[in-house]
């Protein structure tokens, strides 16, 4: 194992140096956030696969399907694809043409500054939670590879990530992207390929799969509102998430926003669904799992030479390193672009640089703690997707394609849902608080804006 393990420390330092070496090229808060606006087709698809396709879909989205079968899915890969390409079919271009720095400008500039630095409030801790998910991850394949404990490989694992993302910016994540990518790709399908093989080729391999594990939506048993819960959280939840619209803003031009989301959400569910596969057959190859996160791990291990191992580890931190370096960048975006400068004044392109990073190193040590202390990475992923993603679909849905509402429709929507959430999450203990969430803040915006409309008609007749 000390080979494998040589073997992960060699390619996290191959990592490294591609991103400090083209950490270089940055000189503005534009280059550092969004690499300059000039990605194109290629990168733009690479860099939406490989920053949504993280630990998630690799650890905890495998483990889930094997404890609960496909249903255990519903959110990775099938939830997230779908957000890739409903963002791709409707929103990319919106998006673009607006010619934002950051997600919460849209508040700002649709709403109102007040509007705009409560929105980072709701945004940047799902962004945290996103990377707490990948760090925990990234020390499961440390420990599975390793004699090191979880906790201990847990925080080499984030010390490692929190060093990269300091010196890289959206650019070296976006080129750092295309390499992981190709990894991702290659050391997933080494590991299918031979899992299957040894179990007497695909087909053999499909045929002892229960096929009470294959229901999708759960099975009969499950009610219908808990089922639009499951689904509701990765698409509407996730949708409108800061690293995937940092993606659309940094395109070169509108065309390849859109395309780049569309084959980005393709490569996405295409590849997903080797871990999906590997997670139904994995309750026959390894039976009674302790830590069902781990099946992956263990599988490459007893299936695999050192040197396919290492292939397979390579894709792992591949994964791990796309999504949590853009989940920190996401969240200091957020706090340095939209809370801090503002109030610090002028500031120098190299002083926003700097405040960016410093927020990376913030938020990357919140990030580890977090991930030392939750239950598992699917757990995270679910709560990040479902803090306060209701409010901010439902707000940024109405203020992108109508005219209704303002500040205070706004400020209702976000608050009223976010209230909701976690009455629902925590005191009422809910099936289904994230809906809970979603129609609370569709009638709170709702209400507070026919009083708005009606306020202002009213004003308007007076002066008549």
């Amino acid at each position: 194992m000390n080979v494998v393990l040589l073997g992960i420390v060699a390619y996290i330092l191959v990592q490294l140096l591609i991103g400090m070496l083209v950490s270089r090229r940055i000189s503005s808060e534009d280059d550092y956030l969004l690499a300059g606006r000039r990605l194109g087709l290629k990168l733009g698809t690479f860099t939406v696969f490989a920053t949504w396709f993280g630990a998630e879909t690799c650890i905890g989205a495998a483990g889930s399907i094997y404890q609960s079968g496909l249903s255990g899915g519903s959110a990775d890969p099938f939830g997230y694809a779908a957000c890739l390409l409903l963002m791709g079919l409707f929103f990319a271009v919106p998006l673009w043409r607006r010619k934002l720095t950051t997600l919460a400008d849209l508040f700002r500039i649709r709403y109102s500054p007040k509007i705009e630095r409560l929105a980072v409030l709701m945004l940047a801790p799902t962004s945290i939670m996103w990377a707490a998910a990948q760090i925990r991850a990234f020390g499961q394949v440390i420990s599975a590879s390793s004699d090191f404990e979880v906790e201990i490989a847990i925080t080499i694992a984030a010390a490692v990530v929190i060093i990269y993302t300091v010196y890289g910016g959206l650019f070296a994540d976006v080129i750092t992207d295309l390499v992981q990518g190709i990894a991702l790709i290659l050391g997933l399908g080494v590991l299918f390929y031979f899992v299957t093989e040894a179990n007497g080729g695909f087909l053999a391999s499909f045929e002892k799969i229960d096929p009470a594990r294959l229901k999708l939506f759960g099975g009969s048993e499950k009610p219908l509102l808990e089922v639009i819960e499951t689904w509701a959280i990765p698409i509407t939840g996730s949708l409108f998430a800061q690293e995937l619209c940092a993606r659309i803003l940094a395109s070169r031009s509108q065309r390849v926003a859109r395309a780049s989301c569309l084959a980005g959400g393709g490569l996405y569910l295409l590849v997903g669904l080797m871990p999906v596969f590997i997670g139904l057959l994995g309750v026959q190859l390894l039976p009674g799992l302790e830590d069902p996160e781990q099946i992956l791990p263990k599988l490459a291990q007893q299936h695999l030479s050192t040197f396919a191992y290492v292939l397979f580890a390579g894709a792992l931190i591949s994964a791990i390193l796309s999504t949590v370096d853009s989940a920190l960048l996401a969240a200091s975006a957020l706090v340095s672009h939209n809370l801090v400068i503002p109030l610090a004044g002028t500031v120098s392109e190299q002083g926003k640089v700097r405040i960016a990073r410093t927020g990376v190193l913030i938020f990357g040590i919140v990030a580890y703690v977090l991930a030392l202390y939750a239950d598992g990475v699917h757990e995270l992923v679910e709560e990040a997707s479902a803090f306060g993603g209701a409010a901010i679909f439902v707000v940024i849905l109405l203020g992108l394609f109508t005219r209704i509402g303002h500040a205070k429709s706004a400020a209702a929507a976000l608050i009223v849902g976010m209230i909701a959430w976690l009455v629902g999450s925590y005191a009422m203990e809910l099936a289904t608080p994230y809906l809970a969430s979603l129609v609370a803040s569709l009638l709170a915006y709702l209400i507070v804006a026919a009083w708005e409309s009606r306020t202002v008609n009213t004003a308007a007749e007076a002066s008549i």
